[in-house]
């Protein structure tokens, strides 16, 4: 059984930072501890950025190859700082969506764990057909 995904108005205000209905919790546990969890920060942190880059390219009376550098590099110093606060922004996250502090850490950890014994195991080093 899958959680209960917000709709897209929902997920846009979750993307800039606001909070999402209890229900969605298990969402929200999920989307910052699946394998593409970095991934997923990088997307809400370019959603965050979005306006900003509009403005950029928009609004200065310059050539378009200066409004465009000037989003390029403003992008890439926004994911920069996205990057260096990931772990915490993601806690912060589950946080607000209702768990205790650590717990996006500790689910990544256990998966990551599980991961490595199953890639470990008899069955995968040896093939199905090694058991007797």
């Amino acid at each position: 059984m899958h959680a209960e995904r917000p709709n897209p108005a929902q997920w846009v205000w979750y993307a800039l930072g606001g909070g999402l209905p209890r229900r969605l919790s298990p969402w929200v546990l999920a989307d910052t501890t699946r394998r593409t969890w970095i991934w997923r920060h990088f997307t809400r942190a370019v959603v965050q950025m979005l306006p900003l880059i509009a403005l950029c390219l928009i609004v200065p009376p310059v050539a378009l190859s200066y409004r465009l550098s000037a989003a390029f590099g403003g992008l890439l110093i926004g994911l920069l700082f996205s990057m260096a606060f990931m772990t915490e922004t993601i806690e912060h996250r589950v946080v607000k969506a209702g768990y205790p502090p650590g717990t996006a850490a500790r689910v990544r950890e256990e998966r990551a764990e599980r991961d490595r014994i199953e890639r470990r195991a008899r069955y995968r080093r040896d093939g199905a057909g090694s058991f007797d």
